[in-house]
C-alpha cells in the first residue's frame, strides 16, 4: 500500500496561498524549489481538489489536461465539468474505500497536491501518511490554510529537516 503525502509550501502563519489564491510571496526558485521539482517525479498518482486544479488555468492549463502528465491525475470535485477526453479523472467524493483502493492500485506514492479543504478531509479520515512542508519565512495574514479544519490534530514525528538559504526550511513529518 502506497502512502499519501501532502507536499506543500506553507507560510510561517500556516497558509498555502494568500488571499485570492496569491502565491507570489513564495519562492519560485532556489534549492528548496529544485528539491521539490525533483520529488515530483517520484509520485505515481496526484490527488487534488477542484480549486487547486482550476488554479492551473491561470498558468495555461487547459480544462481536462493533466498538470502532471507522468502520473495518474485525480481531481476531487462534486461540480467540476471536464471534456470527455480529459486526461484527469474526476472523483465526485473521496471516501475511505476509494482511497484504500487507490493506495493499493497506485504504482507508487500519492501526491496530495492540495488544497486545504481536501487535505482537511483526508486528515480527518487518517488518510495522510506524511506531511512535507516547504516553510517560507513570510506572513500572509489570510488565504488558504494548510488544513481548512482539524477536529483532532495528528501527532507529528519529524523524519527529516533541511535548512535552505534565506530562512527557507524543508521538513518531513510522519503522521499518526
Amino acid at each position: 500500500m502506497h502512502p499519501i503525502i501532502y507536499d506543500v509550501a506553507v507560510s510561517a502563519d500556516g497558509f498555502i496561498a494568500g488571499p485570492n489564491a496569491d502565491i507570489s510571496a513564495f519562492p519560485h526558485q532556489g534549492t528548496v524549489v529544485d528539491d521539490y521539482m525533483a520529488r515530483l517525479r517520484g509520485y505515481s498518482t496526484v490527488l487534488m481538489g477542484r480549486a487547486t486544479y482550476e488554479f492551473g488555468y491561470g498558468f495555461g492549463l487547459l480544462p481536462g489536461a493533466n498538470p502532471y502528465p507522468w502520473a495518474r491525475g485525480i481531481v476531487v470535485s462534486s461540480g467540476l465539468a471536464l471534456p470527455e477526453t480529459a486526461d484527469v479523472e474526476i472523483w465526485r467524493a473521496a471516501p475511505e474505500s476509494a482511497l484504500r483502493a487507490l493506495r493499493e492500485a497506485s504504482a507508487g506514492p500519492i501526491y496530495l497536491c492540495g488544497g486545504g479543504v481536501l487535505a482537511a478531509h483526508l486528515l480527518a479520515m487518517g488518510q495522510i501518511d506524511r506531511l512535507r512542508l516547504k516553510r517560507a519565512p513570510i506572513l500572509l495574514g489570510g488565504g488558504v490554510p494548510l488544513f481548512a479544519a482539524m477536529a483532532r490534530p495528528p501527532v507529528l514525528t519529524l523524519r527529516e529537516q533541511r535548512d535552505h538559504a534565506d530562512g527557507l526550511i524543508y521538513q518531513e513529518f510522519a503522521l499518526s
